[in-house]
C-alpha cells in the first residue's frame, strides 16, 4: 500500500523543521537563533476504507480531507437476519 490517496493523489512530501533556541526580544531576551535544519516528512491523514467504485465494493486509501468532503460513496450496509 502506498502513502497515496486514490481521489486525490495527496502524497508524502518533504519539508524541513527548524530548531531555535533563545528567548524572543519581545519577551526580555537577546533573540531566537537557530540552531539546526533537519529534513521531515509531511505525511497524508489516509484511511482505508469500503467505498462503492463504479458499482464496485472495494477498500480504498483516502485521506480524511476526501472523507470529509464526501468524495467517496459508502456502501449500502445490508440489513442481514438469520433464518427462522
Amino acid at each position: 500500500m502506498s502513502r497515496k490517496c486514490e481521489i486525490c493523489g495527496k502524497q508524502t512530501t518533504a519539508g524541513g523543521q527548524i530548531t531555535r533556541r533563545g528567548l524572543a526580544k519581545k519577551y526580555g531576551g537577546v533573540g531566537s537563533r537557530v540552531i539546526a535544519h533537519s529534513k521531515r516528512a509531511f505525511r497524508p491523514n489516509l484511511k482505508r476504507v469500503r467505498a462503492s467504485v463504479n458499482g464496485v465494493n472495494k477498500r480504498v486509501t483516502v485521506c480524511a480531507s476526501c472523507l470529509q468532503a464526501g468524495k467517496i460513496t459508502k456502501p449500502v450496509k445490508r440489513n442481514w437476519k438469520p433464518a427462522a
